[in-house]
Parts: C-alpha cells; sequence; structure tokens
C-alpha cells in the first residue's frame, strides 16, 4: 500500500463497519445496494484491500452520503484550523488520484477537496454520490473534462462549473499533465 494511504485506508474500513452497522445491515446488505461484492466489502473493512475512488463512491452512495462525507467521518479530528501537514491525504490505489480534505471538521454544511489527477485518467462517479448536495468545480491547473449524463464540460485553469441534478459523472484528464481541481460541497442534510 502506499504510505499515505496506509493509515487512512484502515480508518476508512472502519467507517464503513461503522457506517454499516449502524444501519443494521449485514455484508450481504450492503453488497447488494452498492453492486460490490460480499468479498471485497469484508477486505476492505478489514485493511485488507485498498478501496479505489469508484468503489469507494458506489459504497458511500449505498449509505446515501457522499466520498468526500464518508472519508471525511473516518478522517478528520475536531477542531477550527487544519494546518496544511495535518490536511488527510487519500491516494487512489488504480488511478493514484491524490485527494486533500481541505475543511476543517465542523458544523457548517461545506466541505472543501482538492484532487490532483493524473494525466490519462478516467474516473467514474455514480449519481447517487451528488444526491444530497450541491458542488461546485474549481479547476486549478491543467485541463479536465468533466462528463454529467451527456453533458460533456471541457475545462480549463480558473473555470468553476456548478453541477446540476444528480446524474452519472466522469472526471477525465486527456492532458499529458496533472489537473488540480478543488470541489466545493455544500451538504443539503446533516450527512
Amino acid at each position: 500500500m502506499d504510505t499515505i494511504s496506509d493509515n487512512i485506508n484502515q480508518r476508512i474500513g472502519v467507517r464503513i463497519r461503522v457506517e454499516r452497522e449502524s444501519r443494521s445491515w449485514s455484508l450481504s446488505d450492503l453488497a447488494g445496494r452498492a453492486g460490490v461484492s460480499r468479498a471485497m466489502i469484508h477486505k476492505i473493512e478489514r485493511g485488507e484491500s485498498s478501496p479505489t475512488a469508484a468503489l469507494l463512491a458506489r459504497i458511500a452512495g449505498a449509505f446515501g452520503i457522499s466520498m468526500s462525507t464518508l472519508i471525511a467521518r473516518a478522517e478528520m479530528q475536531e477542531g477550527k484550523l487544519l494546518r496544511f501537514a495535518d490536511q488527510p491525504l487519500w491516494r487512489d490505489p488504480q488511478t493514484h488520484y491524490l485527494r486533500r480534505h481541505v475543511s476543517p471538521r465542523s458544523d457548517l454544511p461545506i466541505d472543501l477537496v482538492q484532487v490532483e489527477l493524473p494525466p490519462g485518467s478516467d474516473i467514474p462517479m455514480p449519481a447517487s454520490s451528488y444526491a444530497l448536495a450541491r458542488q461546485l468545480i474549481w479547476l486549478q491547473q491543467g485541463e479536465l473534462v468533466f462528463v454529467e449524463g451527456d453533458t460533456r464540460h471541457e475545462m480549463k485553469a480558473g473555470d468553476c462549473l456548478e453541477l446540476g441534478p444528480p446524474n452519472d459523472c466522469r472526471f477525465i484528464n486527456e492532458s499529458h499533465e496533472p489537473c488540480l481541481y478543488l470541489v466545493v460541497r455544500l451538504n443539503h442534510s446533516g450527512s
């Protein structure tokens, strides 16, 4: 495992188990709702497998929360100031996309997440990941293609996009350079 992700993957696995058990769901219940094998969920919960971004999005969607919320619940400590050195990092073991949770844990219904997307990446996210929130994507560096349902948005550095109603989406970097973007997520519920 990547040293950036080792510790957070353990905490994510524990958090998935807590979320599942708080709903009185069996492994099979979660597997059926997320469209993921029971064995894979078991391995993730035990810290024996590193989940991909796409897999985490499907599991979070089954819980009715975003991937950001799921990861934040696993990684965040209390406090109003979250210093750069303490901002939790998670690297997707498949695409090597790097996710940095920027905003401190608080009762504000907003999350700020910075993502570095390597060249050639194509990351699908199910509509369920967007069901309970409004989001903006602010491209800070490089080029990003964001596919929202049947709509393709070609973004350049500085562009900011408001996402529409929940839809299956893809984050694509077709360039030869990494792209860096900030996701600003306003949660509609306490999830």
